[in-house]
């Protein structure tokens, strides 16, 4: 469950952009934006209802998504399940949207916070941020694997579904991302994000 308290410009903005809001943009969370939160929710239990039940951290991940985004989610992960997830392994979305201060935190790990460098993108210039983006995770007997082949393997899938992978990347390879938009569009994205515009069918 989203908690859109947390940041509610940012949470007006994503439901604007993606067609459940139509009013100010002002971080007030009020009544019009309950609204619109509920038909987004609304919309993403119908989508849910076509596809595969997927575990708990992967489906709240999931519905944190934009909604076209959350259909490509389900159907890349249902066939990476179906081609790849054998010997006790499992495939899970680990991660969504994220608002921008989550974004910034993640940043700050390597750099002003202990920790191992996991992201270059600051708040704002990730599709993280956009609800067009997510990560996956491997695990096995339940324990998260870093680092497996089977990663390019899901990339392979995701390509052929028409997914930006992350470990095409040059400058940053991040085999467990994937998108449906390209990184190329990133700042007409963000521009279009932040005045609530739609930027995605």
């Amino acid at each position: 469950m989203i908690n859109y308290d947390d940041d509610p410009l940012f949470w007006q903005r994503f439901l604007e952009s993606a067609g459940f809001y139509h009013g100010a943009l002002d971080g007030d969370f009020g009544q019009q934006s309950h609204v619109a939160a509920e038909a987004f929710e609304a919309r993403s239990a119908e989508i849910a209802k076509t596809s595969v039940i997927f575990d708990i951290r992967t489906e709240s991940n999931i519905q944190t998504l934009h909604p076209t985004a959350q259909l490509k989610a389900r159907i890349f992960l249902r066939d990476v399940t179906a081609k790849l997830a054998a010997n006790s392994l499992a495939f899970k979305i680990i991660s969504g949207t994220r608002t921008y201060e989550e974004q910034n935190e993640l940043y700050a790990l390597g750099r002003t916070r202990p920790g191992k460098i996991v992201t270059k993108a600051r708040g704002g210039y990730s599709n993280h941020n956009f609800g067009v983006a997510w990560d996956i995770g491997i695990f096995k007997n339940g324990e998260y694997i870093e680092e497996s082949e089977l990663y390019k393997s899901a990339g392979v899938i995701g390509k052929q579904q028409g997914l930006e992978w992350g470990g095409d990347w040059e400058s940053f390879q991040d085999e467990p991302h994937f998108q449906v938009v390209a990184e190329t569009q990133l700042s007409e994205i963000r521009t279009s994000f932040e005045k609530g515009r739609s930027f995605i069918v």
